[in-house]
């Protein structure tokens, strides 16, 4: 017993380590990209690492709208959303996601695909954890370089490039969501070729960014 207890504290000292460590230092791959890699997936693997002043501010506002509107606020888990959730779960409604931005990006970077009660109660701890040692531009900055955007597409950066051609400080407005449409099911919802589906979140996604009051929004962030 006294060895799994040192062990576990082992483990739980080398998570924090990790997350004060990318604070700093941008994270050379993530728990999805390594999975990626071992899957035997015939997609090549592409990622290309940008800087968030490099990022077109579109692409935070778009995910932000998309994904996690109360990002600047919250400390890193929204317990609303997920009572909600919980209540709608216990109404036989399904479970749904409820994740934040920083859960989304605690999950990407050290965690597997899922919806188990166990990982996603893995995923909230260490979202508080980031939220505790990462300023918010820091976590946004993260989540946009590790994000899939599409099979083997890792990161605004190369998702940009490969999509429209384009470095990911010129993305649009529309470019930007149509990105941000897809992250909820990048294996299946297309960027290059948008269905009817993505069309519609994409004008979803448009419409919250400007009720939001659009670049003020987040502009925080560049402060």
């Amino acid at each position: 017993m006294r060895t799994l207890a040192w062990a576990l504290a082992g483990i739980l000292l080398l998570v924090i380590a990790l997350i004060v460590l990318f604070r700093f230092v941008n994270p050379p791959t993530s728990a999805f990209m390594l999975g990626h890699l071992l899957s035997g997936s015939p997609y090549e693997l592409r990622q290309e690492w940008v800087r968030l002043d490099d990022i077109s501010p579109w692409m935070p506002l778009a995910v932000v709208a998309s994904e996690d509107q109360r990002f600047p606020h919250h400390q890193g888990v929204d317990f609303g959303a997920i009572r909600k959730a919980l209540a709608e779960y216990q109404a036989g409604q399904g479970l749904r996601g409820a994740s934040t931005i920083t859960q989304q990006t605690a999950k990407n970077l050290f965690l597997w695909n899922g919806r188990s009660f166990v990982r996603k109660a893995l995923e909230a701890g260490l979202a508080l954890g980031i939220d505790a040692f990462w300023p918010k531009r820091r976590i946004i900055e993260v989540y946009l370089n590790i994000a899939e955007f599409g099979p083997g597409v890792y990161g605004v950066g190369a998702a940009s490039r490969i999509y429209f051609g384009i470095p990911a400080s010129r993305l649009s407005q529309s470019q930007s969501a149509r990105l941000a449409a897809v992250l909820p099911n990048p294996k299946v919802l297309s960027a290059a070729n948008p269905s009817a589906y993505v069309w519609e979140r994409v004008a979803w996604i448009r419409g919250q960014m400007a009720q939001l009051s659009g670049l003020r929004y987040l502009h925080g962030l560049y402060n």
